[in-house]
């Protein structure tokens, strides 16, 4: 099944996003010749501003650095000089060119001064592994201290600072899997005694105390977490389950978690076709309703490679 699954994410059409997601997948899952591959395409494409994956006229900030990762991996494998400028040029960007704030939050697109709870995951692990603890951190403390809405415990999806106001509050789910897995990946790859560690942790159990209540019985969620009137989806139980078995793997989340999401994973493997679709998930290319999409694929992927590293 799983390598029906990773056919289909290759078969599909990938924005810049969707690019470093796959690449993050197959570095994850330990196919790390096509995760290579894949940075490798993401650095062919490279804006002339270091932004990666960069297709059309994409005005997007942080979904370029998504690549990140599996790009510093790639240069370490190869030491290509072409790969490792590739890395220095998008480090830079978002290091020092990439728009932002003026407490220096960096912002989704290039226009609009428009922060996003999804740029929780595309940037803040490249910034990690990297080795800017302390920049991935500030990242996360301003993203989550613009969209973190005490009145559920959970994140809204866009905020303006150019109008002051959330342009849309609500909880959606796969973006708060955005949320959970960029700070489980940086909760990795921090060091152990980083003051911040803690603090993304607690964060991260946070939200999935939170999040649990709006649990399914056959272990999926709704598009908008707290609005049962939406679609039901499975990708944020993908997301629910990888950050689960990864925290428990590590030691900083409770075993008593791992029901739930053995229940999200079922109602992932359920959903899967003949072809190795990952279906109802929120689906590309418009996420306004259930179907398929590259980051579906993806942290299907992701999901049963933790659950794998937690049962070796």
């Amino acid at each position: 099944m799983t390598d029906k699954v990773k056919l289909a994410l290759l078969a599909m059409q990938r924005h810049n996003w969707e690019q470093g997601v796959t690449a993050q997948a197959f570095l994850e899952a330990g196919d790390a010749e096509t995760a290579v591959a894949l940075a490798i395409e993401g650095a062919n494409r490279q804006h002339a501003d270091g932004r990666c994956c960069h297709l059309g006229d994409s005005d997007a900030v942080t979904d370029p650095c998504a690549v990140g990762e599996a790009l510093i991996f790639a240069c370490g494998q190869t030491g290509a000089p072409a790969l490792c400028a590739a890395r220095d040029r998008l480090l830079h960007w978002a290091l020092h060119d990439a728009p932002r704030s003026d407490s220096g939050i960096v912002y989704h697109f290039l226009r609009g001064q428009l922060i996003w709870v999804d740029s929780m995951y595309m940037l803040p692990p490249f910034l990690a592994r990297a080795g800017e603890f302390d920049e991935a951190l500030r990242q996360l403390d301003g993203y989550w201290h613009t969209l973190y809405t005490p009145e559920n415990g959970l994140l809204a999806h866009q905020w303006s600072d150019a109008e002051g106001r959330f342009l849309r509050r609500e909880a959606w789910a796969v973006g708060n899997g955005w949320a959970m897995a960029g700070m489980a990946r940086v909760i990795t790859l921090l060091p152990a005694a980083h003051p911040g560690r803690a603090r993304l942790i607690e964060r991260v159990r946070a939200l999935i105390h939170a999040a649990l209540p709006h649990q399914q019985p056959d272990g999926a969620f709704h598009d908008v977490l707290d609005d049962p009137a939406s679609f039901r989806e499975v990708n944020f139980a993908q997301m629910l389950a990888y950050t689960i078995y990864r925290g428990v793997q590590g030691g900083w989340l409770d075993k008593e978690l791992l029901p739930a999401a053995e229940k999200a994973r079922a109602a992932a493997l359920a959903e899967v076709d003949a072809y190795g679709l990952v279906r109802n998930v929120c689906g590309a290319p418009f996420f306004d309703r259930p179907g398929v999409a590259p980051e579906g694929q993806a942290f299907h992927l992701m999901m049963e490679a933790a659950w794998a590293a937690l049962h070796c």
